[in-house]
């Protein structure tokens, strides 16, 4: 039976970037069933390649099987004059450029918007950087860690007497790589009614502040700046890790009938009556007081007993799971979420699920260059051009 097409299929994506942001849109792409073609740096590659340990048993490392799966590569030297034309006639062909290159770092190769254009018109071209094309920060490169900094998410993240923290992943990456590929598709829906593609201009700078969300928003409305509370919600109380009688759980109540079923199952119905903590607003005004007597009572149960109770009792609530929790929880498994792609990568499969056009998520990351050849002979070039270009090093 033949696989049906996922919803991408036919769409051509040359893809640019490396490490995170870029590469985490572009994966997004190739599940999706797009072909993407990933341009690398002969001999080297993707930096990622070689930030491990761990390794798989192909010699792929973790982080870039992270971001990669699906793509093919292809090692291209872009110093080289034969190199550009190459990457110049895979823009004609593709419909998606994706790059992440120093603001104005393509426009001197001729790879810039404005230069592929004039020879593909329909050509969606997303640029991610730092800060965006424009500004006074335009020149600066920008990273993860820094971005995270720079645009407030560590002054609202750690405990108020601690010093302010990163979140555990590089969450401005993988948001921007998100943004990167709502954008794209957005374009290319364009394209269909007016026949023309679009620049992009992407910046972790912008998107880390528009993800701030309710808490920037907070700040818009009120003037004043959210406070680090550690695990604890700044607009919701009870909304936070608490200890128990041999480990932590969060409780995660959203309104007050919620709250008053907690009490009625922790033996202290009384609570969700008290006029401090009948309404949520009274509870976070009070939340001093309240929490206190939370972590009392909840130190009373294991986290297990306390879970079953919350679930029984339709109270959120649940366990902190490393991910060996994860491996052999049975919601993980029932949803296929982990998949085995061979040559020792276990990858998360992609979230999106279609009922006619299903995502193709269970293919490997490609080896370096592995689909060179291939590609370049699909642009109408000989194999003994393709080995002329090998043996001066261009591919």
């Amino acid at each position: 039976m033949t696989m049906p097409k996922g919803p991408l299929a036919g769409i051509k994506v040359l893809d640019l970037s490396r490490v995170l942001a870029g590469p985490w849109a572009s994966q997004i792409f190739a599940d999706l069933g797009a072909e993407v073609v990933k341009i690398e740096r002969p001999g080297a590659g993707d930096d990622t390649r070689t930030w491990g340990p761990p390794f798989a048993d192909n010699g792929l490392s973790a982080y870039f099987c992270a971001t990669n799966r699906g793509k093919r590569s292809v090692t291209v030297d872009m110093a080289a004059p034969e190199g550009l034309a190459i990457i110049r006639r895979m823009a004609q062909e593709a419909d998606v450029v994706l790059e992440n290159f120093k603001v104005g770092g393509l426009r001197k190769l001729g790879l810039d918007y404005e230069s592929l254009k004039a020879i593909n018109p329909r050509l969606v071209y997303c640029s991610i950087t730092g800060f965006g094309q424009t500004g006074p920060y335009a020149p600066r490169a920008g990273y993860d860690f820094l971005m995270q900094g720079m645009g407030g998410l560590m002054s609202v993240t750690g405990v108020p007497e601690g010093e302010p923290m990163k979140a555990g992943v590089a969450v401005v990456d993988v948001f921007t790589g998100l943004y990167a590929s709502t954008a794209v598709l957005a374009a290319l829906v364009e394209r269909g009614r007016s026949g023309l593609g679009q620049y992009i201009d992407l910046a972790l700078f912008d998107v880390q502040i528009a993800a701030m969300a309710n808490q920037i928003s907070s700040y818009l409305i009120s003037g004043e700046q959210p406070q680090r509370l550690g695990n604890a919600h700044p607009s919701i109380v009870p909304y936070q890790v608490f200890g128990t009688r041999d480990g932590h759980l969060i409780l995660a109540v959203g309104n007050d009938e919620q709250f008053a079923k907690f009490c009625r199952l922790a033996g202290r119905a009384e609570l969700a009556a008290d006029v401090r903590f009948a309404k949520n607003p009274d509870r976070v005004r009070n939340r001093a007081e309240l929490v206190p007597i939370l972590e009392e009572i909840l130190r009373a149960r294991t986290t297990r007993e306390w879970c079953v109770g919350l679930e029984e009792n339709g109270v959120p609530g649940g366990p902190i799971n490393g991910f060996a929790d994860l491996d052999d929880d049975p919601q993980v498994q029932a949803r296929g979420i982990f998949n085995d792609l061979g040559g020792g990568v276990r990858a998360v499969a992609n979230p999106m699920r279609f009922d006619r056009t299903p995502v193709d998520d269970r293919r490997q990351p490609p080896q370096l260059g592995a689909d060179t050849d291939e590609v370049l002979a699909g642009l109408g070039i000989s194999a003994d051009e393709i080995a002329a270009l090998r043996a001066k090093g261009v591919v």
